[in-house]
């Protein structure tokens, strides 16, 4: 058959999404993929400096999603099929642009690991996560903002003269614009995938990538790179050196060899093709190999102990077989960002397939007889020099413009193509796209004036780029505008005019909570917990005198309301947090995630039978954070049994008590 591509509609078990979280994102949600000082100065000098190179301060200008819940009904998504006679792709363009299936009809293999669901967790840079397939994660360290977000796409032509998908955004941590390109050529084996980010500005920006494959796992499953040392992440902050395949006693090329939760980034040798396989006990699998500029290879596991099993079920229904993570990156570790320099891109060509070979060689007790089995193996496949003339002949291509469109992203690319006057050719931001989170920003580039909400709303959107706050710091300064400048500033590290932009809004706003709420977090980043006690809880009897019905407000109820009872908890005020607990609308104190709010609250003012009995009686926490250990310290806190299954996520050994 010729390659086709056609939408589709795939059903699934899914919880919806829920509203986005109104709070500006001042400080980052993830702190687990951070390595000590010590650890940073035995590291080689590049990979040194790209891990200290400008790491993540705040989320913004990307919202927080953190309001979905674990009840689950089928839904209807939104796909795109690309299909030859020889391979299937399901891509969800309204959930990253996913690779969700990747099915190789003459073995009636599925490649992937395919979640059955649709369960977001608490694993993205901003919240809302899901497993399984493969994504493309851009922006910085952990899981891209974009994981729950739509692209766009459309049909575009293909080097081979037919037919390829473009997904396509604007990627608003480094405020980049990226495409994904994949096509199948007839007959093959193999899905072709073209990237390029490209820097459009004219100051360097950090870039981080790594496409992210996740494949089944068992007893037998073996992960194979061409690497004889990798460097070793367990979410203990230290990256170290380790042989492969066998460090710490065990051969951790098999998954389920370890115990805990670990990354391990192959120190693949330069000269070296780059490649990645994950093969079963018959020797069979998928592979992704890519041009050089892509050098990094990375396997994540889960391991065989409570908390990565617990993780597991977590993230998919009972009965599901587990999976590990392949993945491949611009660094050889996903601590680093790479400097992109001004109007310059990087792009690349990557390729996933089966790959089928001699299961005693690739299981035998020689490494260097496994890998080299499977690299020759791929050589016969998929040869070298064949991917780096497919790349060859896709750049050209990169330019075409879309022609079909598939699926509509977010309105933010538009809004920078039009403030800039960007040219972009093959990703088009047409003014189509703008929405209502655009509107104020438009009226602000076009009036100069960012137009007052009155109140109706908790504040939208702040953007955050030295360019909008430039024009921020020009307009009328009424309450509202003083807000979004002091993100601006908060974001550029200028706290101390931050903070002065919030307190001038203040003086006049009719509305005061959200001023006060970053004025609260400005205190508790800089040691004055006693005042950010004080401020959070004003911010929140200003926003229960003020707040209507619908989900955002609720959404900003309850996101002020949890961060105001831990500031108050943490200064020993346990009187004020259940002032703000008793002001929570009662849905959302029912919730499992403030039903540890509650066991929390209840663990300060000495009730340990009250919080035991919360424990005992089972809460589900959707938006437990990966490598959260907040169960496990409530649970030792009213009791000396060990803690139980259902509350052990963790993914360290110093976490095991």
């Amino acid at each position: 058959m010729a390659t086709t591509v056609r939408r589709a509609v795939l059903t699934l078990p899914a919880a919806p999404l829920g509203p986005e979280n109104p709070l500006p994102g001042l400080r980052p949600l993830d702190e687990s993929h951070v390595i000590d000082e010590r650890s940073r100065a035995q590291l080689p000098r590049d990979m040194a400096r790209q891990v200290g190179h400008e790491p993540l301060r705040t989320l913004l200008p990307v919202r927080v999603l953190d309001g979905y819940g674990r009840e689950r009904t089928e839904t209807e998504l939104d796909a795109i099929v690309i299909e030859n006679d020889r391979l299937r792709a399901t891509v969800l363009p309204g959930l990253g642009g996913r690779v969700h299936s990747l099915f190789h009809k003459p073995t009636g293999r599925e490649l992937l690991y395919r979640n059955p669901v649709f369960q977001p967790a608490d694993f993205a840079l901003n919240g809302a996560w899901f497993s399984g397939g493969v994504e493309w994660n851009i922006g910085a360290t952990g899981h891209t903002t974009l994981s729950c977000a739509p692209l766009h796409a459309a049909v575009v032509p293909a080097p081979d003269g037919g037919e390829m998908v473009r997904l396509w955004e604007w990627e608003r941590l480094r405020d980049l614009p990226f495409q994904v390109d994949l096509w199948l050529p007839a007959d093959s084996d193999f899905l072709y995938v073209g990237v390029r980010i490209r820097n459009p500005h004219e100051m360097p920006a950090p870039v981080y990538w790594w496409s992210n494959i996740a494949v089944p796992e068992d007893e037998a499953t073996r992960v194979l790179a061409p690497a004889d040392e990798a460097w070793h992440f367990g979410y203990e902050r230290s990256l170290r050196r380790v042989p492969v395949p066998e460090s710490d006693g065990a051969d951790r090329t098999y998954p389920l060899r370890s115990e805990y939760p670990a990354d391990y980034f192959y120190e693949v040798p330069e000269e070296e093709r780059k490649w990645v396989a994950s093969l079963g006990a018959d020797g069979q699998g998928l592979v992704q190999t890519s041009t050089d500029l892509l050098r990094g290879r990375k396997l994540f596991l889960w391991g065989a102990g409570c908390g990565g099993r617990r993780w597991q079920q977590w993230l998919t229904e009972a009965g599901t077989p587990g999976y590990a993570e392949i993945q491949a990156g611009l660094a050889r570790t996903q601590l680093e960002h790479v400097p992109l320099e001004a109007g310059a891109e990087f792009s690349w060509l990557e390729a996933y397939g089966p790959l089928a070979t001699d299961p005693a060689a690739v299981h035998g007790a020689d490494w260097a007889a496994a890998r080299g089995e499977a690299g020759a193996r791929l050589e016969e496949a998929l040869p070298r020099a064949r991917v780096e003339a497919a790349y060859e002949a896709w750049r050209p291509y990169a330019d075409h413009e879309p022609g079909e469109s598939l699926a509509t992203g977010s309105g933010w690319g538009a809004l920078e193509v039009l403030r800039g006057g960007l040219k972009l050719p093959g990703t088009p931001f047409g003014e189509a796209t703008l929405g209502e989170q655009q509107e104020p920003w438009v009226e602000l580039l076009r009036s100069g004036t960012f137009p007052d909400a009155g109140g109706a709303a908790p504040p939208g959107p702040s953007l955050v780029a030295p360019h909008w706050r430039d024009m921020l710091e020009t307009a009328l300064a009424e309450p509202l505008t003083e807000y979004h400048l002091g993100v601006a500033q908060w974001h550029a590290g200028d706290v101390a005019q931050a903070v002065r932009s919030w307190e001038r809004g203040l003086q006049r706003a009719s509305s005061r909570w959200s001023l006060l709420r970053c004025l609260a977090v400005a205190d508790r980043e800089a040691g004055h917990l006693q005042r950010a006690a004080d401020r959070y809880a004003e911010a929140f009897d200003d926003l229960c005198r003020e707040r209507g019905d619908g989900e955002v407000w609720t959404a900003a109820g309850a996101a002020l309301g949890r961060e105001a009872i831990a500031s108050l908890l943490a200064v020993g005020r346990a009187d004020g947090a259940r002032a703000v607990w008793e002001g929570l609308r009662p849905d959302v104190r029912a919730s499992g995630r403030f039903r540890l709010v509650e066991a929390q609250l209840l663990v300060a003012e000495g009730e340990f039978e009250a919080a035991r009995a919360i424990l005992d009686a089972g809460i589900e926490v959707a938006d437990l954070r990966e490598g959260a250990e907040t169960l496990g310290e409530v649970w030792a806190a009213v009791s000396d049994e060990a803690l139980p299954e259902t509350y052990d996520y963790r993914m360290r050994p110093t976490a095991a008590g």
